[in-house]
């Protein structure tokens, strides 16, 4: 299926288009970060120089999430693979607008817009950064492109980057506050339509050379901050003497506190070491069985180091939190799982009954130091089978249980091309290609195959301490995906899983909830929901997805966060997309599970079947609204 013959599911019309929350925008910016910072770069006025432009395109795609719950302008995506995704038009409409903000001449009696000043975060000191240099054509298109108005850069840049029709492109554009839309768009007529030269390393901002500033003039800035220093340092001591100024810490007790519970939490000494073979008469596979292994088990100043961190992780500390977990200390003793060097760091991996906690710092020093955090309670079996011990590039390694006998690394893309063996040594896996850095292009899905005694499981790495377990099959009645017949469930699906990462993912399932044939015999497409379960119970997301014969990859018809449906509790679920025939002709496609009875549109489409399908003829861009009706008399809406 051609991703411009898919639209979202049929919504009722609004003027302002659909609602974007935070979390939707966030998810669209990252997985279409570096296709969003080179929109804005060749929007940017050349005017500025690369490495303002660069840094600007940085910043202003990173501005670009809303404060709250907001309206997306109601202009498609193209054949980019984004068709209905309003996150992504809201983020793309706000770069486009800041973009032309950052272009507009100075007023002199009103305040600069934000965009218009050079940008505070991201800075790079020292260093000046600009793309990979192109070729001859790069370089005349560069040219011709600085000759352009912002809103003519714009419409060049939309037609070739983003495939957007005149239609579109004037729709946006308006929507970013251009007053003369046909004037813009007459101008970028003017120019050759070299779009492909567009995808070229000279206008990715993302893919940089460094070079040094003016030394000197950095030499001389450099002795004017220590004298200015100097005298801030002296006007501190004076502000700290008794009297007035600084005082004590107020009720804070004082690091490290004299109480026996703290005293205890940071005592290497006291830290809990489980027997190698605890695991083998345990009545339950968890956490709180795995040995203490590596070959730093018993460095007691760097288990100190990393106690001390973890109960009072100073400024320079990086700290990273999966949703829902707590930060803070211990409240007891830590059980020790593994303490070790991991390419270039010394690694400490921790369990406090509830959380894993990961304390990494460099070979030769101290700082830089990070502490991660995932929350793990009753994880048993496979939930409790890995722990990301580093990264390093796009590689990730793990800690396996003790009981895991085999891992292997598989292409959830490529269910028939097997697993290939990763060799564990000492229950560290050899290092494996992770999908968690994956930014748009979604190739390949490589997760980790673990086996032991009970069989095979299947766990994906989603950027976090934990990787999420994956499951196939109806809600209630889910099994692990590892046969042939899970792996061909999963693979239209994967790429999806990149909408879940950092999210304090569990497990996800992923179940085909019906088969429709379409109309003018076009062959059965499948429909698929995928659910994914968090640790900490809220922020369920959940994905309604549809494909057709011949396609490799679903499309999201609809998506929900916090509901019911496609799980345990309301194993059922309704979605909807308007679809186009190879004839030319639009539909209105509804499935729903199979205990659903009558489907029903109401709005711009009025149909009706009796089953789990409906199939309606309309017209393009048709608004409505679904209804079902289940076997045993209950109402079901459409998902999203």
């Amino acid at each position: 299926m051609q991703s411009q013959d898919v639209a979202p599911r049929p919504t009722p019309s609004s003027a302002t288009g659909p609602v974007v929350d935070v979390e939707q925008a966030e998810a669209a910016l990252v997985e279409h970060y570096p296709r969003l910072v080179r929109l804005a770069y060749l929007v940017l006025p050349p005017g500025l120089g690369r490495n303002r432009r660069v840094l600007t395109a940085h910043a202003l795609t990173q501005r670009a999430l809303p404060r709250g719950r907001t309206s997306a302008a109601v202009i498609p995506a193209q054949s980019t693979g984004r068709a209905g995704d309003p996150g992504y038009a809201f983020v793309r409409l706000q770069v486009v607008r800041t973009a032309l903000e950052a272009g507009l001449p100075l007023a002199r009696r009103a305040w600069p817009k934000r965009a218009q000043l050079p940008p505070l975060l991201p800075q790079v000191w020292g260093l000046r950064l600009f793309p990979r240099s192109g070729g001859a054509e790069e370089l005349a298109l560069d040219q011709q492109l600085s000759t352009l108005s912002g809103p003519a850069r714009a419409v060049y840049v939309l037609r070739g980057l983003e495939k957007l029709p005149d239609g579109d492109v004037r729709d946006l554009l308006t929507a970013a506050g251009v007053a003369d839309v046909d004037e813009a768009l007459d101008q970028a007529d003017d120019l050759p339509a070299e779009y492909p030269l567009l995808e070229s390393p000279e206008f990715d901002p993302c893919s940089l050379q460094a070079r040094p500033t003016d030394l000197m003039r950095r030499r001389q800035h450099l002795r004017a901050a220590l004298v200015a220093g100097a005298a801030l340092v002296v006007c501190g001591a004076l502000l700290g003497l008794p009297g007035e100024g600084w005082g004590p810490d107020g009720a804070a007790a004082p690091s490290y506190a004299k109480n026996p519970a703290a005293e205890a939490a940071l005592d290497p000494g006291r830290l809990l070491k489980v027997p190698p073979a605890a695991w083998q008469s345990a009545s339950r596979r968890d956490f709180s069985v795995w040995p203490a292994r590596g070959e730093l088990t018993g460095d007691r100043a760097l288990l100190r180091r990393a106690l001390a961190v973890w109960a009072r992780p100073g400024p320079k500390v990086r700290v990273s939190v999966t949703p829902g977990t707590f930060s803070g200390g211990p409240a007891g003793p830590p059980q020790l799982l593994y303490a070790s060097t991991v390419d270039n760091a010394r690694v400490v991996i921790l369990y406090d009954g509830l959380r894993i906690a990961r304390y990494a710092e460099p070979k030769d020093g101290t700082a830089g130091a990070a502490l991660d955090f995932a929350r793990v309670d009753n994880a048993t079996g496979a939930e409790a089978s890995a722990v990301v011990l580093g990264r390093a590039d796009i590689n990730v390694r793990y800690l396996m249980a003790p009981w895991v006998e085999k891992a292997a690394e598989r292409d959830l893309l490529k269910p028939g091309s097997g697993a290939m063996a990763l060799p564990l040594t000492d229950g560290v896996t050899a290092p494996l290609a992770s999908p968690a850095a994956q930014q748009s292009n979604c190739t390949s899905w490589n997760v980790l195959e673990v086996t032991d005694g009970d069989g095979s499981r299947l766990l994906s790495d989603l950027g976090e301490l934990v990787p999420a377990r994956l499951t196939t099959g109806r809600p209630g009645s889910v099994k692990d995906a590892s046969g042939a017949e899970e792996l061909r469930t999963w693979a239209p699906y994967a790429c999806s899983l990149s909408a879940v990462r950092t999210q304090g993912v569990r497990t996800v399932n992923a179940w085909e909830f019906a088969h429709q044939p379409l109309p003018e015999a076009s062959g059965t497409a499948d429909w698929a929901c995928t659910r994914a379960e968090t640790w900490r119970g809220g922020g369920t997301r959940v994905l309604a997805q549809f494909r057709t014969p011949g396609t490799s990859h679903g499309a999201v018809a609809a998506k929900a966060e916090n509901v019911a449906a496609c799980g345990p509790r309301d194993p059922h679920v309704l979605a909807g997309v308007l679809w186009k025939s190879q004839g030319g002709s639009w539909y209105v496609l509804a499935a729903g599970s199979r205990d659903t009875e009558s489907i029903r549109t109401t709005g711009g489409v009025s149909a009706q079947s009796e089953g789990s399908v409906l199939a309606a003829k309309t017209r393009q861009g048709a608004q409505a609204q679904l209804k079902g009706t289940l076997k045993d008399g209950r109402a079901i809406n459409a998902l999203g």
